[in-house]
């Protein structure tokens, strides 16, 4: 019985069956790898050998790397937008390849049908060029530039009446040519020009729609009752003001109007 209560008051330890758990921490590992570490650098001579092949293990990488970059993305870098450059060269094998030289020939043909366009657009008359973005004019004869300066060009605003009517105030662009040419000219106002001062639209033919001195002392048809003319408005040359004519100074469209002649052309843009 004595025996019997010893026995009772003994606490066993626990078995685990001969599977004990490994659990390596951070810090346990970072232990290990000082500790083995410090086993190298007890002997010199394996240490050394341990840092040769460190060192030639991060020099492997970094060509390997570089050899990556050449491979790979290098090329793709040449593809980008603006990145990429034509390149020129001389080598004779190159201009003998039959693609080359087709391609070599189609370019000369593109460059000589683009040489009778142009040549075609700008003639050995007089011509006049209009920028309505910039509001200037240029005149060439024989293909030089002999005078430059302000115009006003539409506004492009719109006009509305309160029927379905309705006007956009553009200057047209394209190739024209002069198709009149008239001295003192009379402006007939159009209806959009009462509608514009809350004024009732008169008869065609009506005594009103004539205007005298407002156009200048010259003007020229381009056709579809757009004209190049002169201004009393002079302070607005170089802004984009007029309901689609062209408007230019008096010595500026005196200068132009002696120039052009019946079918010159007339390049608005």
């Amino acid at each position: 019985m004595e025996n019997d209560a010893i026995k009772d008051d003994i606490t066993l330890p626990p078995q685990n069956n001969g599977q004990e758990e490994n659990i390596i921490t951070p810090s346990g590992f970072l232990e290990q790898i000082k500790s083995s570490y410090d086993r190298l650098r007890q002997n010199p001579k394996l240490f050394r050998w341990f840092k040769l092949i460190l060192t030639l293990a991060a020099s492997l990488s970094i060509l390997l790397l570089f050899f990556y970059f050449l491979l790979y993305i290098a090329p793709a870098l040449k593809e980008l937008p603006g990145i990429r450059k034509s390149e020129i060269t001389n080598n004779e094998e190159l201009k003998k390849d039959p693609a080359y030289k087709k391609q070599i020939s189609q370019l000369d043909r593109d460059i000589q049908r683009l040489s009778r366009k142009y040549n075609s657009y700008t003639s050995g008359q007089s011509y006049i060029v209009i920028n309505t973005t910039e509001n200037r004019f240029f005149l060439y004869r024989n293909k030089k530039l002999i005078r430059e300066g302000f115009c006003s060009s539409g506004s492009y605003t719109m006009l509305q009446t309160e029927g379905d009517k309705k006007w956009i105030f553009k200057t047209p662009k394209g190739r024209y040519w002069i198709q009149g040419k008239i001295t003192n000219p009379v402006w007939r106002k159009p209806d959009w020009a009462f509608v514009e001062e809350g004024l009732p639209i008169p008869p065609k033919e009506h005594p009103s729609r004539y205007e005298y001195g407002v156009l200048g002392d010259y003007a020229m048809s381009i056709g579809d009752g757009y004209l190049i003319h002169g201004t009393i408005y002079k302070r607005f040359l170089g802004m984009p003001v007029t309901h689609g004519c062209v408007r230019l100074a008096d010595d500026d469209l005196e200068a132009i109007y002696n120039a052009l002649s019946i079918g010159s052309k007339v390049y608005i843009f």
